[in-house]
């Protein structure tokens, strides 16, 4: 069985428990952990996710990172000027995690989202190099009052999450699940 299938595996057998009402932000925020080489073959199977939440009981949205940061860059008024001297893109980036978090809201509201409802993220091998996924899921998870999915192309290990095994991972108390095994 491949390592996507038994993370689906996984996912399905943890959200089918019964959801706790007084969980805290951090507390509702899962991290679905996968190689980085399953990337392409767990976008494939994106939908048996949604699929597997939507038989338990549950309302699904999915919100895709992959093109913010194009989307961001496009929006800048000197765009052009950090392409040919990127050195300067540090001074805007903090400017990036403010569109994701307004598009997020924006896009939480166009899909009437409930405290039922699992918020997916996917593409967020995208924000490497530009963004902490840590900062970013800081800012989402409270917005959501159901359950935010992350999709980690990473690993992780003694609580410890590592995003594309590139640098120095950080702790995080969110529902770890891994096709190895089910989460804590």
């Amino acid at each position: 069985m491949s390592k996507v299938k038994r993370l689906l595996n996984s996912y399905s057998r943890f959200i089918e428990v019964p959801w706790r009402d007084d969980a805290a932000a951090a507390q509702r925020v899962i991290f679905c952990v996968y190689p980085e080489t399953d990337e392409l073959r767990l976008r494939a199977r994106i939908e048996e996710f949604e699929l597997a939440t939507k038989n338990a009981g549950h309302g699904w949205a999915l919100f895709d990172l992959t093109d913010t940061f194009a989307r961001w860059m496009s929006s800048q008024k000197y765009g052009q000027r950090y392409f040919q001297q990127p050195n300067l893109l540090p001074s805007i980036l903090p400017t990036y995690l403010n569109f994701l978090v307004d598009e997020f809201k924006r896009f939480l509201a166009e899909s009437a989202v409930s405290e039922n409802d699992v918020v997916a993220l996917k593409g967020v091998g995208s924000l490497f190099g530009f963004l902490k996924v840590k900062g970013v899921v800081d800012q989402l998870a409270p917005l959501v009052s159901g359950r935010l999915v992350v999709f980690f192309p990473g690993s992780y290990e003694d609580n410890n999450y590592r995003l594309l095994d590139g640098y120095d991972g950080w702790n995080y108390l969110a529902v770890p699940i891994t096709a190895d095994k089910d989460a804590d």
